[in-house]
């Protein structure tokens, strides 16, 4: 049987529902559209949020009143760049300590019993590789790293936290909330002293090895994605809206190349449309109960 011919005749349009609790036949007919195919996984914050980390696009995400900081004024305000390592450096620590959940431990699972062949995340977390996933491509890059915009030098992010602290010692504010980048909410005034240090190797710039908003994601990272989803049988979208260019733009090439979606999301997504399958579900619980069903 060709896997990609049967899910596009399967005629599974858009199947919704709000709780896990209502979709035991509907986990048991996405396993069906998994089962024997080759799947790669797309996932986004929607994946991290029972982690404890906050998201910008779901239905209590940050959008509407906190937005990221953009690459461009990263780059050319030493005010908001002070500003920004400010509220890094104190966010930090629980960022760091945040777990994979039983939605990371879920992937991994289907990972090693052969049903996901990779996950491409939009996440910077690195939970997925904390859950057990092996093979992952941190489409925006990682959290846990720091890079040197003049020469290239990468550090830990833990490396940069020692450093910040000897930099500002004695340096107190307290947040107002904490922000979906792993960061928290600062008065600007609070950061106005914050001292950032500079690569110690060329006194460069140094950034989060992540992709900011408005920065464009390296073109090798999109081609290693792209290429894995067109070869794929089915493109799985697990937690994301797919509210930005960089991860929607997946689903349109899987939907030109007749591959089908299935979409797992709490709230509508931006691919709704080109969906083969959706179910509107927590993500923990449900690929859960994916991976028990996939494995019976």
């Amino acid at each position: 049987m060709n896997v990609r011919h049967h899910l596009v005749m399967a005629d599974e349009r858009l199947v919704t529902h709000r709780t896990v609790d209502e979709t035991a036949g509907t986990i048991d007919r996405l396993g069906s559209l998994l089962r024997g195919a080759r799947v790669v996984a797309l996932t986004g914050a929607g994946c991290s949020t029972e982690s404890g980390i906050p998201d910008y696009r779901g239905p209590d995400g940050a959008w509407h009143t906190r937005r990221p900081m953009p690459y461009w004024e990263f780059m050319h305000d030493e005010a908001s760049r002070a500003h920004y390592w400010a509220r890094s450096f104190r966010g930090w620590d629980r960022f760091a300590s945040a777990g994979a959940n039983q939605g990371h431990r879920a992937l991994a699972r289907l990972e090693r019993e052969g049903c996901i062949d990779r996950v491409i995340t939009q996440n910077v977390d690195g939970l997925h590789q904390a859950g057990g996933s092996r093979r992952v491509l941190e489409l925006h890059g990682t959290n846990h790293r720091v890079i040197c915009l003049g020469c290239g030098d990468r550090i830990g992010r833990s490396e940069m936290q020692q450093r910040l602290a000897a930099a500002n010692r004695g340096w107190l504010a307290e947040p107002r909330a904490w922000r979906p980048d792993g960061d928290d909410e600062l008065d600007r005034e609070l950061t106005r002293d914050f001292r950032v240090p500079s690569c110690a190797l060329c006194g460069g710039v140094l950034k989060p090895d992540v992709v900011f908003f408005g920065e464009n994601v390296p073109r090798e990272r999109v081609g290693e994605a792209m290429d894995g989803i067109l070869a794929a049988d089915v493109l799985f979208v697990i937690g994301s809206s797919l509210a930005v260019w960089s991860g929607y733009r997946f689903a349109l090439a899987a939907a030109r190349g007749s591959i089908p979606i299935a979409i797992l999301n709490l709230g509508r997504t931006r691919g709704d449309d080109l969906a083969t399958f959706k179910l509107e579900a927590p993500c923990g619980e449900a690929l859960s109960r994916l991976a028990g069903a996939l494995a019976s």
